[in-house]
Protein backbone atom coordinates (compact mmCIF):
# COMPACT_ATOMS: atom_id res chain seq x y z
CA UNK A 1 0.00 0.00 0.00
CA UNK A 2 1.49 3.10 -1.23
CA UNK A 3 1.95 5.86 1.69
CA UNK A 4 -1.01 8.15 -0.42
CA UNK A 5 -3.28 5.34 0.21
CA UNK A 6 -2.01 4.23 4.39
CA UNK A 7 -2.75 8.48 4.80
CA UNK A 8 -6.33 7.83 2.97
CA UNK A 9 -6.99 4.60 5.37
CA UNK A 10 -6.24 6.58 8.08
CA UNK A 11 -7.80 9.83 7.72
CA UNK A 12 -11.28 7.60 6.49
CA UNK A 13 -10.52 5.47 10.11
CA UNK A 14 -10.28 8.91 12.44
CA UNK A 15 -13.34 10.07 10.55
CA UNK A 16 -15.56 7.13 11.04
CA UNK A 17 -14.10 6.64 14.64
CA UNK A 18 -14.99 10.60 15.61
CA UNK A 19 -19.00 10.16 14.02
CA UNK A 20 -18.51 5.89 16.47
CA UNK A 21 -20.23 5.82 19.91
CA UNK A 22 -19.31 1.89 20.09
CA UNK A 23 -16.36 0.13 18.85
CA UNK A 24 -15.35 -3.77 19.04
CA UNK A 25 -11.75 -4.73 18.48
CA UNK A 26 -12.29 -8.56 17.69
CA UNK A 27 -9.46 -11.04 16.37
CA UNK A 28 -10.62 -13.32 13.28
CA UNK A 29 -8.82 -16.68 12.26
CA UNK A 30 -9.52 -17.96 9.37
CA UNK A 31 -12.75 -16.86 8.77
CA UNK A 32 -13.50 -16.97 4.68
CA UNK A 33 -14.31 -14.06 2.45
CA UNK A 34 -18.24 -15.67 2.31
CA UNK A 35 -18.06 -15.26 6.27
CA UNK A 36 -17.11 -11.68 6.41
CA UNK A 37 -18.90 -10.98 3.83
CA UNK A 38 -22.01 -12.31 5.34
CA UNK A 39 -20.54 -10.40 9.03
CA UNK A 40 -20.45 -7.57 7.15
CA UNK A 41 -24.34 -7.72 5.68
CA UNK A 42 -25.43 -8.26 9.27
CA UNK A 43 -23.10 -4.74 10.62
CA UNK A 44 -24.54 -3.06 7.87
CA UNK A 45 -28.67 -3.98 8.71
CA UNK A 46 -28.11 -2.95 12.11
CA UNK A 47 -26.95 0.13 11.41
CA UNK A 48 -23.18 -0.87 11.98
CA UNK A 49 -20.02 -1.45 10.14
CA UNK A 50 -17.57 -3.73 10.01
CA UNK A 51 -13.57 -3.18 8.37
CA UNK A 52 -10.43 -5.69 8.54
CA UNK A 53 -7.49 -2.95 8.89
CA UNK A 54 -4.07 -2.72 9.67
CA UNK A 55 -3.21 -2.28 13.67
CA UNK A 56 -0.62 -0.01 12.59
CA UNK A 57 -2.80 2.45 10.37
CA UNK A 58 -5.56 1.99 13.52
CA UNK A 59 -3.36 3.21 15.93
CA UNK A 60 -2.54 6.35 13.83
CA UNK A 61 -6.15 6.73 13.24
CA UNK A 62 -7.06 6.35 16.74
CA UNK A 63 -4.52 9.71 17.71
CA UNK A 64 -6.79 12.53 19.17
CA UNK A 65 -9.87 10.68 19.13
CA UNK A 66 -12.16 9.15 22.06
CA UNK A 67 -10.66 6.01 21.91
CA UNK A 68 -7.12 6.54 21.58
CA UNK A 69 -6.54 4.41 24.90
CA UNK A 70 -7.92 1.15 23.26
CA UNK A 71 -5.10 1.17 20.90
CA UNK A 72 -2.38 -1.45 23.02
CA UNK A 73 -5.44 -4.01 21.88
CA UNK A 74 -4.53 -3.69 18.50
CA UNK A 75 -2.08 -6.68 18.66
CA UNK A 76 -2.51 -10.01 15.98
CA UNK A 77 -5.01 -10.79 12.90
CA UNK A 78 -7.46 -7.60 14.22
CA UNK A 79 -10.35 -6.01 13.16
CA UNK A 80 -13.03 -3.49 14.47
CA UNK A 81 -17.09 -3.32 14.38
CA UNK A 82 -18.29 0.40 14.90
CA UNK A 83 -21.53 2.28 15.66
CA UNK A 84 -23.13 4.79 15.87
CA UNK A 85 -25.68 2.82 18.25
CA UNK A 86 -24.27 2.14 21.63
CA UNK A 87 -25.36 -1.74 21.38
CA UNK A 88 -25.76 -2.49 17.61
CA UNK A 89 -21.84 -3.33 16.81
CA UNK A 90 -21.58 -5.29 20.28
CA UNK A 91 -24.52 -7.23 19.63
CA UNK A 92 -23.88 -7.98 16.12
CA UNK A 93 -20.19 -9.28 17.05
CA UNK A 94 -21.11 -10.91 19.97
CA UNK A 95 -24.41 -13.27 18.93
CA UNK A 96 -21.43 -14.09 15.63
CA UNK A 97 -18.87 -14.93 17.44
CA UNK A 98 -21.24 -17.24 19.35
CA UNK A 99 -21.62 -19.51 16.21
CA UNK A 100 -18.59 -18.95 15.02
CA UNK A 101 -15.63 -19.70 16.56
CA UNK A 102 -13.30 -17.95 14.07
CA UNK A 103 -14.38 -14.74 15.56
CA UNK A 104 -12.99 -13.85 18.82
CA UNK A 105 -13.81 -10.92 21.05
CA UNK A 106 -11.25 -8.72 22.54
CA UNK A 107 -12.27 -5.92 24.00
CA UNK A 108 -14.02 -2.31 22.90
CA UNK A 109 -14.70 1.40 23.92
CA UNK A 110 -18.15 2.96 24.80
CA UNK A 111 -18.09 6.50 23.83
CA UNK A 112 -14.72 6.89 25.21
CA UNK A 113 -14.89 4.37 27.92
CA UNK A 114 -12.79 0.83 27.18
CA UNK A 115 -14.23 -2.23 27.70
CA UNK A 116 -12.88 -5.43 28.31
CA UNK A 117 -14.29 -8.72 26.44
CA UNK A 118 -16.97 -9.08 29.23
CA UNK A 119 -18.10 -6.16 29.44
CA UNK A 120 -18.80 -6.06 25.72
CA UNK A 121 -20.61 -9.31 26.06
CA UNK A 122 -22.71 -7.39 28.53
CA UNK A 123 -23.28 -4.84 26.30
CA UNK A 124 -24.13 -6.58 23.63
CA UNK A 125 -27.53 -8.32 25.83
CA UNK A 126 -28.81 -4.66 26.20
CA UNK A 127 -31.17 -3.56 24.20
CA UNK A 128 -30.69 -1.54 20.68
CA UNK A 129 -31.45 2.02 20.45
CA UNK A 130 -34.58 1.01 18.15
CA UNK A 131 -36.05 -1.26 20.85
CA UNK A 132 -35.37 1.19 23.12
CA UNK A 133 -37.46 3.63 21.29
CA UNK A 134 -40.01 1.61 20.59
CA UNK A 135 -40.37 0.18 24.04
CA UNK A 136 -40.95 3.73 24.90
CA UNK A 137 -42.94 4.72 22.48
CA UNK A 138 -45.36 1.90 23.97
CA UNK A 139 -45.06 2.93 27.62
CA UNK A 140 -46.27 6.36 26.22
CA UNK A 141 -48.90 5.06 24.59
CA UNK A 142 -50.18 2.32 27.01
CA UNK A 143 -51.12 4.81 29.94
CA UNK A 144 -52.44 7.28 27.18
CA UNK A 145 -54.82 4.31 26.21
CA UNK A 146 -55.57 3.67 29.75
CA UNK A 147 -55.82 7.48 31.29
CA UNK A 148 -58.62 8.07 27.96
CA UNK A 149 -60.59 4.75 29.13
CA UNK A 150 -60.49 6.02 32.53
CA UNK A 151 -61.33 10.03 31.83
CA UNK A 152 -64.45 8.55 29.41
CA UNK A 153 -65.68 5.65 32.10
CA UNK A 154 -66.05 8.55 35.09
CA UNK A 155 -68.32 10.96 32.73
CA UNK A 156 -70.06 8.37 31.02
CA UNK A 157 -71.08 7.50 34.91
CA UNK A 158 -71.29 10.78 36.45
CA UNK A 159 -73.99 11.45 33.11
CA UNK A 160 -76.28 8.42 34.58
CA UNK A 161 -75.72 9.77 37.98
CA UNK A 162 -76.95 13.45 37.13
CA UNK A 163 -80.17 12.28 35.16
CA UNK A 164 -81.00 10.10 37.26
CA UNK A 165 -81.04 13.27 39.86
CA UNK A 166 -82.95 15.36 37.39
CA UNK A 167 -85.56 12.69 37.11
CA UNK A 168 -85.85 12.10 40.45
CA UNK A 169 -86.15 15.72 41.36
CA UNK A 170 -88.60 15.90 38.39
CA UNK A 171 -90.73 13.17 39.83
CA UNK A 172 -90.58 15.06 43.46
CA UNK A 173 -91.94 18.25 42.13
CA UNK A 174 -94.45 16.56 40.21
CA UNK A 175 -95.64 14.58 43.63
CA UNK A 176 -95.28 17.97 45.39
CA UNK A 177 -97.85 19.91 43.18
CA UNK A 178 -101.02 18.01 43.60
CA UNK A 179 -100.62 17.87 47.23
CA UNK A 180 -101.22 21.64 48.45
CA UNK A 181 -104.58 21.54 47.41
CA UNK A 182 -104.95 18.65 49.16
CA UNK A 183 -103.24 20.83 51.93
CA UNK A 184 -105.61 23.34 51.68
CA UNK A 185 -108.55 21.08 51.78
CA UNK A 186 -107.24 19.41 55.53
CA UNK A 187 -106.73 23.27 56.66
CA UNK A 188 -110.56 23.97 55.99
CA UNK A 189 -111.50 20.66 56.96
CA UNK A 190 -109.91 21.15 60.18
CA UNK A 191 -111.66 24.58 60.93
CA UNK A 192 -115.04 23.45 59.92
CA UNK A 193 -115.92 22.17 63.59
CA UNK A 194 -114.58 25.40 64.38
CA UNK A 195 -117.12 27.09 62.07
CA UNK A 196 -119.68 24.27 63.31
CA UNK A 197 -119.08 25.32 67.24
CA UNK A 198 -119.75 29.10 66.45
CA UNK A 199 -122.65 28.81 64.65
CA UNK A 200 -124.25 26.45 67.90
CA UNK A 201 -123.35 28.95 70.11
CA UNK A 202 -124.76 31.96 67.78
CA UNK A 203 -127.98 29.61 67.20
CA UNK A 204 -128.03 28.70 71.32
CA UNK A 205 -127.72 32.50 71.85
CA UNK A 206 -130.53 33.65 69.66
CA UNK A 207 -132.86 30.49 71.58
CA UNK A 208 -131.87 32.50 74.74
CA UNK A 209 -133.42 36.02 73.31
CA UNK A 210 -137.06 35.14 73.32
CA UNK A 211 -136.53 33.45 76.84
CA UNK A 212 -134.65 36.58 78.34
CA UNK A 213 -137.67 38.42 76.83
CA UNK A 214 -140.56 37.05 78.05
CA UNK A 215 -138.85 37.27 81.93
CA UNK A 216 -138.63 40.65 81.28
CA UNK A 217 -142.38 41.14 79.98
CA UNK A 218 -143.12 38.94 83.39
CA UNK A 219 -141.21 41.57 85.42
CA UNK A 220 -142.55 44.54 84.30
CA UNK A 221 -146.38 43.14 84.37
CA UNK A 222 -145.70 41.91 88.27
CA UNK A 223 -144.14 45.61 88.92
CA UNK A 224 -147.31 47.27 87.38
CA UNK A 225 -149.88 45.13 89.56
CA UNK A 226 -148.31 45.91 92.68
CA UNK A 227 -148.03 49.63 92.48
CA UNK A 228 -151.74 50.08 92.38
CA UNK A 229 -152.49 47.95 95.28
CA UNK A 230 -150.51 50.07 97.66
Amino acid sequence: MERAQKQQVTETLRQDLADTVCVVITHQTGLTVAEVTQLRRQMRNAGARYRVTKNRLVKRALEGTQFETLAPLFTGPTAIAFSRDPVAAAKVAVEYANRNNKLTIVGGGLSGQPLDAAAVKALATLPSLDELRGRIIGLIQAPATKLAGLLQAPAGQLARVLAAHAEAAGGAASAAAPSEPAAAESEAAGDAPAAEAVAAADTEATGDAPAAEAAAAADTEATGGSAPTE
